[in-house]
Order: structure tokens, then sequence, then C-alpha cells
């Protein structure tokens, strides 16, 4: 079996860049004999050259590993804790330290920064956790956290 060289002009398959598919392309440019340009036969699109994907060899099939039991560990399988019972515990952890005289008045225009101090008039007095860009905050009140809005750049 002989290999015919290619050259310009030649039909070749590629992947067309524009259709999405292997179709008949014309080569349009070479370089060191290796097709680098083509164009569709279909859409007339030019590219750069993209091989079709070769036909891969079939794979042996996967063998399943056989499991063994596991092992029952000494320690028992502890829960995750309640979002909550942490938030409860933060507060309490945190509410020694604040200075009510500090607390700005929540308004929705302000600009807030994280671990600042403010005091809403329904929620009380809070800590701002995470300020999230464009326009809303987390605070931590007493009765947990609450998404409020501010004005952020």
């Amino acid at each position: 079996m002989t290999t015919r060289v290619l050259s310009a002009g030649d039909i070749i398959e590629a992947r067309c860049t524009k259709c999405r598919e292997i179709l008949n392309h014309r080569i349009v440019a070479m370089v060191e004999g290796k097709v680098v340009r083509v164009e569709c036969n279909t859409c007339n699109g030019v590219h750069n050259y993209h091989a079709p994907p070769t036909a891969k060899e079939a794979k042996a099939p996967k063998k399943t590993a056989v499991t063994k039991p596991r092992a029952t560990s000494a320690t028992p399988r502890v829960s995750k804790r309640d979002p909550a019972e942490v938030e409860r515990e933060e507060w309490a952890s945190l509410a020694p330290t604040f200075d009510a005289d500090k607390a700005l008045p929540y308004d929705m225009n302000n600009r807030y920064v994280a671990k600042r101090l403010i005091l809403h008039p329904t929620f009380g007095i809070g800590v701002v956790k995470t300020v999230t860009v464009p326009n809303k905050m987390q605070v931590l009140f007493k009765d947990g956290v609450k998404l409020l809005r501010c004005f952020c750049l």
C-alpha cells in the first residue's frame, strides 16, 4: 500500500470549527509537509486544521474491586452540630465585648465593614460577619445570622 503525499488543494477530513462536525475540507496551507489551514467544503469557513479524533482501541472492561466489610471503629459517629446552636454560642462569646454606645444605627444605604457593631430597629445589636458585593451583608444577632441590604462599592 502506498501512502499519498498531501498537497495544497487536496481534500481531507477535518473537524470544522464552525459546523462542529468532521467534514471534508480542502487544504489551503501547509508548512513542512503538515496541513495547517483548511477550508470547509460545507460552510466555506477557513480555519486552522484540526485532525479528526482517531478511533480508540476497545478498552478491556474495568475490574470491579471486591469490597471488604469495614471494621467497626471504637468511637461512635459524631453528628454535625446544629448551625443555630453554633451561632448562639458565637453570640454568647461575643456579647460581653459589645459596647452599645459604639453601635451604628442600621441604614440600608450605609457602608459597613466586617466586625462592625450595628443597631437594628427590629433585631437589636448585631455584629457584621461578612460584606458581599454588591449590596449584602451577614449580621450576627441574638436570634441568629440575618442577611441585610447595605451599600457597597
